[in-house]
């Protein structure tokens, strides 16, 4: 038998071709959290075999592949262990939350605290008796008659965007697909929980790459929640809970119309948002935070605009105008700029400012120079009337280390970020991150001349800094402002699919761009012409005085 050499983990080994990565990964340090291999910069199972010399890497869940595999693994084993308990039950998955996701099983009775344990149990002996998540090929006319069958509508219409063969996978006797690969078997899911909301709603945790393999902490965001609810109820009014449904109006040729009722209802909730600002008339600082792409600019430009016209004099600030010098930057870990930390920002200038502004002084706003990496000043001079009220925008502006010279009473907390709430089906969601990932590909490609590879290997360190100077704060927001607009990935789809194709094989992103193209798959084009000059998303593709 022909002997191949397989090199991974600063090793090379010997074993006889035809072997499967399964057999070689239990030679791996990370034996028994293995989820998948890498090999030419391409995932796949590890029940494929070993063929030639070659070098390999292992996934496991500390890896942003990894920990995708790793929640829909979680995600079928839940949907297996309900349906085993309660016949004729079925659970949606809604929506991404910090540290978990949101599902909501469908039942035709709530279900108790005892009931979730007993899931909870069911889940534990899946995993216990190593059940094989096992695949396989079948046509796209199988797989459409096959949800069909189970009156998966959506999902059915869903495979007709996928190529002619399709990979489901069986776990005990139920078949499904989530869109990426699955684990070899169930052994290798270790840790998950469930933290039941009530009204058969409940939170699903689970280790993720920015947790270590450790299960994080859950903290309860009521009002993210309930913002997405939101969203997801006006859509069924509009009667288009799946992408599907946005597909059908796009070859209807009635997605004109929808645009305008998307753009129409994110004005109204910042007309709503501007309310609230202007019956807590004692707030003089309106502090806007949200991850990257979550569009703080516009909205803090909106707002500005609606408080104008309730006769308000609206200054906005952002924090980027007080970083340090790009000499006095921190550093992370590996030795590069940390500008995500809240040292990246002078914020005794910051707060000195503040205080003046408050005494009644005119001060002098610096602007921050990205080129020279320096802040600057050009005689660009405020003060405060007795109507103005200041919006500050910024990556840190819900921590109150920022602002620490400014009495809690004169803030007001806003917390923006894109919910979508429009599904791919009932068990597929559509991540927040994903969309916020693809605005920003397209909006740095064309604003900053960054490439796809560029911004997808900068994007880790901006998540990174979300989760230690964003999320942690965001239950302290006065109110959430979705800023998702239901058909925007339509638009986006036809700028981020050139640039997701010109990543290489060869390219160590070129598995995530790949992912991300088949994300964009389940969409159909939609044309820019009909978005407003005005709309959020063009803070991302362009084609307003403001860019």
């Amino acid at each position: 038998m022909e002997n191949i050499k397989i090199t991974f983990e600063n090793k090379e080994i010997e074993v006889e071709k035809n072997t499967t990565y399964l057999e070689i990964s239990k030679l791996s340090i990370h034996k028994d959290t293995v989820l998948a291999v890498k090999k030419d910069n391409e995932l796949m199972p590890l029940t494929k075999r070993a063929l030639e010399n070659e070098t390999i890497e292992f996934i496991d869940s500390s890896s942003i592949e990894g920990a995708k595999i790793y929640k829909a693994a979680v995600k079928f084993i839940l949907e297996v262990a309900l349906k085993t308990i309660f016949k004729g039950s079925d659970i949606h998955y809604l929506h991404s939350v910090p540290g978990g996701m949101l599902g909501e099983i469908k039942y035709d009775k709530i279900l108790e605290n005892e009931d979730i344990s007993r899931i909870k149990r069911e889940m534990a002996n899946i995993i216990d008796e190593d059940h094989e998540f096992k695949r396989y090929h079948i046509l796209k006319k199988e797989a459409v008659k096959f949800y069909e069958e189970l009156s998966y509508y959506e999902k059915a219409i869903n495979v007709k965007t996928c190529d002619e063969i399709i990979t489901i996978y069986k776990l005990k006797d139920y078949l499904n697909y989530f869109y990426v690969p699955m684990p070899y078997s169930t052994k290798y899911i270790k840790q998950f929980t469930l933290k039941y909301l009530g009204n058969n709603r409940l939170i699903i945790i689970y280790p993720s790459n920015l947790t270590e393999g450790k299960l994080p902490e859950y903290v309860h965001h009521e009002n993210i929640i309930n913002s997405y609810y939101e969203g997801k109820s006006w859509l069924k009014k509009l009667d288009v809970p799946y992408v599907s449904d946005l597909n059908n109006l796009v070859s209807k040729r009635k997605i004109k119309e929808f645009i305008e009722s998307c753009e129409l209802h994110f004005t109204d909730e910042l007309k709503k948002a501007c309310d609230k600002i202007i019956r807590n008339n004692d707030k003089k600082f309106i502090m806007i935070a949200g991850p990257s792409s979550s569009g703080k600019t516009t909205s803090a430009r909106v707002l500005g605009a609606y408080l104008r016209s309730k006769g308000y004099d609206p200054i906005c600030l952002s924090t980027d105008d007080y970083f340090v010098n790009r000499e006095d930057t921190p550093k992370d870990e590996g030795g590069s700029f940390d500008f995500e930390c809240l040292n990246a920002i002078d914020t005794k200038a910051f707060n000195d400012d503040l205080t003046k502004l408050l005494q009644g002084e005119e001060v002098n706003i610096p602007t921050f120079n990205f080129l020279t990496g320096k802040r600057e000043y050009h005689d660009h001079y405020i003060k405060l009337k007795e109507n103005s009220i200041i919006l500050i925008e910024g990556l840190h502006s819900l921590n109150d280390d920022l602002t620490p010279k400014i009495p809690e009473k004169y803030k007001y907390k806003i917390y923006l970020s894109p919910f979508i709430p429009l599904n791919i089906d009932r068990h597929n969601y559509i991540s927040t991150l994903d969309l916020r990932l693809i605005r920003r590909i397209v909006r740095d490609n064309k604003t900053r001349g960054y490439t796809v590879s560029e911004v997808i290997k900068k994007w880790q360190s901006v998540r990174n800094g979300e989760e230690k100077y964003i999320f942690p704060f965001t239950h302290q927001a006065d109110i959430i402002i979705n800023t998702a607009l239901v058909y925007e990935l339509g638009v986006l789809k036809v700028y981020a699919e050139p640039l997701l194709l010109s990543i290489d094989t060869d390219s160590i992103y070129y598995e995530e761009a790949r992912r991300l193209l088949k994300f964009l798959r389940s969409f159909y084009s939609i044309s820019s012409e009909y978005v407003s000059k005005n709309s959020i998303l063009r803070e991302f593709i362009g084609g307003t005085n403001n860019d």
